[in-house]
């Protein structure tokens, strides 16, 4: 194929020079002002970045700097040319909101911010933008079908319950739709054809935010499959590539009008003509970023080469997958075209360079230059950096400068003043606008929030970023967070799914069935036992349920009505006891174990947490105050901190080691390999440069004469802070004055070393980090038992990890692993089995020669698989293929690629533990989780990697984790005996258990004084349930019932019951029934009511075990005429009444229940 490289000749009119990078949004945003001043109502403004993390910064600057312009992203699509996969739903929506603000007529004073390879591909043209669109006013006559008909067409996915832009979802006369680029999805209530009212409402908790009086609508995708685009897409296909479709599965999907992955790589066959960004915004002012012309040229070959590799795999025996017929380049990328034809005439140039005298440019130098950082400064120990930065920054307002720092948050912009304010410089002035720099005096410093990654200097200003004085931040971007309630729902209960009650045992959920009960039909949760036996519980008894755990297909069965299971949880219920006494007694013995009393130095501490380079999550900073509420408490510290690698972890250790250290006081840092070891080591010995503490290394990494003279520092105190393996646990090993222990991953301990660990920690503050996930319930369940920290925010979302669930294609896994390997980075492939090694070994010597492996699994000895990883963490191999040994610990910041072989056989807190390995540094980081080319996976698989690719960030991962069942996590927690315990009654029943042990103990409470786990039965006569056709996904219904067993209180049924009317609409009769009755078993449990049976006549009422709170009181209700009660010889009370109807039933049993409740809790 024809290079066309050369074929984009770029003449910019207007070069703006000596503009080197923080300088340049200050220099766009003055343009983009004058631009404004000169011409109000100009076409839009288009700045073109070289490549995506550029386009976001500079729109995020423009934003800050220029409020009152509207700035639009037009981002590329984030896959590859000629790719299986289509761009991410969120890119899409992003550029078809983009354009649909830019049509003809309202591009008018916009600013779009761009990039090199979006304005190479051609879009979707103009003249259909508005023809797509949908407009909604309400008290129009529309119906339901029109929208879900738009719906469909337009690249919106139906789903049970909307979260995300691009779903919609239909529950009779109600759709949710989130529109690509809205802020919050749309709830649209429909009578009949009449469309009454249009809501904006909160995903998470699906409640109602306002209403408003019209909704425009753009599609999800720039395929939008219409009759016509589905005939223009056959006649080209076959034009193109002839007429043998017969086994092409993309050529059928878009011949029945079904969405297919991947489809926008052949976009040009869908429309009779093609357009660009330039048709959509005019006569725009261009404004291009620095090297957009070596850009180009290479997206261009970037483009050729893909369309080669393809086109040469087409004439190849196929491995895998259906053939790709790869669409000709001219097809969709701008490549014969003189880009200045449709860039304009307006063509702005930014370079930090200067540019000779042209005779067709106006040249304008603005001599900005880059500053010096503080590298050296911050490396040197008898230099303090912050004295460095002030005397400069003297240095240069003695020149008639005026001073800025940028700063990256409020947060540390707040940090940043006080620390100077300690090396007694007060005259700070906080900025918000870039204009109030210009007004500054000249011995003033001004803090402003702008998170430029490098400084710049002017003859007029000397800016400095934050990263120049404090090496390389990282910032978070700020995401709409996933509510827990998302996670449920995911995660909720499956056909199949294993599931525990708590009298019968473990049984695997069937599903619900409608059950005819005294003559009405009742929803019931049906359970299959061993021998095929069937129990029915009903649905407001669901509390009685709980899950076994995620991935629990290897529990057994119980027997329905057997004694085994009663005498299991009897026995475990013992032994879950006596742990709790052990955890008590150690917490007591801790209460009075006493601690060296550690103050944080004041000033100096400000200094070292400013080095931090990240803003703190919520989480780390509650771990942060904990820790120093222990070390100043005057008992000694025990703290786990749990969190997942990235979390966080180090940083809450290094600060305490901090204020250990500068005591005087050792601190010795434990971990199970050389490479945690090497990491801790490199971290610890870079934050604590040039300040008077002295951190060593003891591992075999370290040479015999290293690790003696380390040794004897430890005993001499020369050495205040020393990071090792199991090397530190020596005897001989003799601590001079040791003040604090940090151990990370314990559980990768042996016994031994265990014991060892436990002789040091008899008297020191101890901190125990840990990657392992522990649940948040199973925390609250220890309250008060064992001091917990847990980290569940990632701290960074650098860039959230781009998850592709596809057949396995051996064209795209080698794509992925040489475009890693050529941006100088390293990539993880994982197995599900080690005997799966073999196969993908051979896999990559035949399609990636170019690349070298190295295979690690657990069966490898310790010292063999730590060489393995150290040579993989050292750059040595390009891959590692490996078993699930890669799930936590490992910090590999230089590996961003992952593939996962047979991502079907996985569980989902495994495979977001494996993801959790990459995305640790500012690229953009890629998941491929691979299925069987030629293989139908089962609901289950499917449901769970599509929860997996929907759930980019890291944080919502860890969150599914810990919701999931994670065995290791109670086990590190609680030991490993405990683990098997777990696994004997599943891990939710486990936990209440659990929970009620420690209870019990610290209330002094006998064990036949706690309550039992119990539901009443409530049996009226009518119908109870969630109708199908009300709410008419399985799932979704579940996980309503699972909420409702929870309920307990009034004006929580009420909130519950108006959550139904807002997302489902008015409720049925028989959602009315079941939240009546919910409150009515409120009332019984209240009132040690076991059982109540009412009919037209009155009501039966059985107390549990015959009792009563409070039987005098009883007495006197029954003797009482006006009740009309009295007691059966069986014990049960009959209260005779006249109830009509249904709703007369329900109330009167109410009040019967209420009036007891109140008897019971009396006195």
């Amino acid at each position: 194929m024809a290079d066309h490289s050369d074929n984009f000749s770029l003449t910019p009119s207007k070069y703006l020079c000596g503009v080197p990078d923080g300088m340049q949004p200050i220099v766009v945003s003055q343009q983009l002002e004058a631009l404004q001043a000169a011409a109000p109502n100009d076409p839009a403004t288009v700045f073109v970045a070289r490549d995506g993390r550029r386009m976001q910064k500079m729109a995020d600057h423009l934003r800050h700097l220029c409020p009152n312009h509207e700035v639009l992203l037009f981002p590329a699509w984030d896959c590859l040319p000629y790719d299986r996969v289509s761009p991410n739903a969120a890119v899409l929506a992003e550029r078809m909101t983009a354009l649909a603000q830019l049509a003809p007529g309202k591009n008018g004073g916009k600013v779009v911010v761009t990039t090199v390879n979006a304005i190479v591909q051609k879009t979707v043209p103009p003249s259909l933008i508005n023809q797509f669109a949908l407009f909604f006013k309400v008290g129009e006559n529309i119906g339901t079908e029109k929208l879900i008909e738009w719906a469909n067409v337009n690249g919106y996915l139906r789903v049970p319950t909307v979260r995300e832009q691009g779903e919609f979802a239909v529950r009779g006369g109600l759709v949710d739709l989130y529109p690509a680029g809205a802020e919050a999805p749309l709830r649209f209530d429909f009578f009949g054809a009449a469309l009454e009212t249009i809501r904006t409402f909160d995903p998470e908790t699906q409640r109602t935010l306002a209403q408003q009086r019209s909704a425009a609508l753009v599609p999800m995708s720039e395929v939008v499959l219409t009759p016509e685009a589905i005939s223009n897409f056959r006649r080209a296909y076959t034009r193109q590539f002839g007429g043998d479709t017969a086994n092409d599965p993309f050529y059928a999907a878009i011949s029945a009008g079904q969405r297919f992955a991947g489809m926008e790589h052949w976009l040009p066959f869908f429309y009779s003509e093609m357009g660009n960004l330039g048709d959509f915004t005019g006569e725009a002012t261009w404004i291009l970023d620095d090297q957009v012309s070596q850009s180009i040229a290479e997206r261009m070959v970037q483009v050729a080469d893909y369309y080669e590799a393809r086109h040469e795999a087409l004439s190849e025996p196929q491995t895998g997958g259906a053939p790709y017929k790869p669409l000709p380049p001219d097809l969709l990328y701008d490549l014969q075209t003189d880009t200045t034809e449709w860039l304009g005439t307006k063509l702005y140039q930014v370079t930090p360079f200067q540019t000779l005298e042209r005779p067709d440019a106006e040249i304008t130098s603005l001599d900005g230059q880059l500053v010096a950082n503080f590298s050296q400064e911050r490396q040197a120990k008898d230099t303090n950096v912050f004295e460095a930065v002030l005397h400069r920054i003297k240095a240069k307002q003695a020149e008639g400068k005026r001073a800025v720092i940028a700063c990256w948050s409020e947060g540390t912009r707040d940090r940043m003043a006080q620390v100077l304010k300690d090396h007694e410089h007060e005259n700070l002035k906080l900025i918000q606008f870039w204009q109030q720099a210009e007004d500054l005096s000249k011995n003033a410093i001004g803090l402003i929030v702008l998170g430029l990654e490098s400084g710049f200097e002017t003859k007029n200003h000397y800016v400095l970023s934050e990263q120049d004085i404090l090496g390389e931040r990282i910032i978070r971007s700020r995401k709409r967070k996933k509510g827990a309630e998302a996670i449920t729902e995911a995660s909720g209960l499956a056909a199949d799914d294993l599931v525990v009650h708590v009298d019968h045992g473990i049984g695997r959920f069937v599903g619900l069935k409608a059950i005819e009960v005294t003559g009405a039909p009742h929803d019931c949760v049906e359970i299959e036992y061993a021998k095929g036996d069937r129990l029915y519980l009903p649905v407001e008894n669901i509390e009685l349920l709980s899950r076994y755990g995620s991935e629990g297909g290897a529990g057994v069965l119980d027997k329905l009505g057997g004694v085994a299971w009663q005498a299991k949880k009897s026995k475990l219920k013992q032994r879950i006891r006596e742990m709790a006494e052990q955890l008590i007694k150690v917490a007591a013995a801790r209460e009075l174990t006493k601690g060296d009393v550690i103050e944080p130095t004041t000033g100096l501490y400000e200094e070292f947490c400013a080095r931090f380079p990240f803003e703190e999550t919520d989480d780390q900073l509650n771990a942060i105050d904990s820790v120093f509420e222990d070390l100043t408490s005057g008992r000694a510290m025990d703290r786990l901190v749990c969190g997942d690698v990235g979390f966080g972890k180090t940083e809450v250790a290094l600060r305490a080691a901090f204020a250990v250290a500068m005591t005087g006081k050792q601190v010795a840092v434990v971990v199970p390999t050389t490479l945690l070891a090497r990491q801790h080591y490199k971290t610890f010995k870079e934050r604590f440069a040039d300040l008077p503490v002295r951190v060593r290394q003891a591992s075999r990494l370290v040479s015999a004469k290293e690790l003696k003279a380390t040794k004897e520092g430890i005993a001499s105190g020369d050495v205040d802070i020393v990071i090792g393996t199991h090397a530190l646990l020596g005897k001989s090993i003799k601590f001079h004055d040791l003040g604090m222990l940090v151990i990370d991953e314990e559980q990768h301990f042996g016994v031994g070393h265990k014991e060892r660990l436990k002789e040091l920690k008899s008297s020191v503050h101890v901190l125990t980090l840990s990657a392992t996930p522990i649940p948040r319930t199973l925390q609250m369940a220890l309250t008060g038992v064992r001091d917990l920290s847990i980290l569940a925010t990632p701290p960074i979302d650098r860039l959230s990890v781009r998850s592709f669930v596809m057949p396995f294609d051996s064209l795209v896994i080698r794509e992925a692993l040489l475009r890693e390997k050529y941006r100088g980075g390293q990539s993880f492939y994982v197995v599900p089995r080690i005997k799966d090694q073999a196969d993908i070994a051979r896999f990559l010597d035949e399609h990636v020669p170019e690349v070298s492996y190295v295979v690690a699994n657990g069966q490898m000895s310790p010292g063999e698989l730590d060489d393995i990883m150290n040579a993989f963490y050292d750059g040595k191999f390009d891959i590692l293929v490996a078993t699930t040994i890669v799930e936590s610990g490992l910090d590999i910041p230089t590996a961003n690629t992952l593939v996962v072989h047979r991502a079907d056989n996985f569980g989902l807190s495994q495979l977001h533990q494996i993801r959790g390995r990459i995305g640790r540094s500012k690229v953009r980081a890629y998941a491929l989780f691979t299925t069987p080319a030629h293989q139908k996976l089962t609901d289950t698989a499917t449901r769970r990697l599509s929860v997996l690719q929907s759930l980019d960030s890291l944080g919502a991962g860890f969150q599914l984790a810990s919701h999931d069942l994670d065995i290791r996590g109670a086990g590190n927690i609680l030991g490993e005996e405990q683990s098997g315990h777990i696994k004997e009654v599943g891990f939710e029943l486990y936990q209440a258990m659990l929970e009620e042990a420690v209870a019990q103990l610290k209330t002094g409470a006998e064990d036949d004084e706690v309550e039992d786990q119990w539901s009443p039965q409530i049996s009226l006569g009518m119908p109870v349930m969630i109708p199908e056709a009300y709410v008419p996904d399985l799932q979704v219904r579940m996980q309503l019932y699972r909420r409702l067993g929870d309920l307990t209180e009034a004006q929580e049924i009420d909130a519950f019951g108006a959550e139904l009317i807002d997302r489902f609409g008015p409720l049925p009769e028989e959602v009315k029934h079941l939240l009546k009755i919910v409150l009515v078993k409120s009332l019984c449990r209240r009132a040690n009511v076991e059982k109540v049976d009412a009919g037209p006549k009155g009501a039966v009422i059985t107390l549990r075990n015959g009792e009563f709170p409070n039987p005098a009181l009883l007495v006197q209700l029954i003797a009482n005429p006006a009740e009309k009660a009295k007691v059966r010889p069986d014990q049960k009370l009959v209260f005779a009444r006249n109830w009509p109807d249904n709703n007369k039933k329900l109330t009167g049993a109410a009040r019967i229940l209420s009036q007891l409740a109140k008897l019971a809790e009396q006195g």
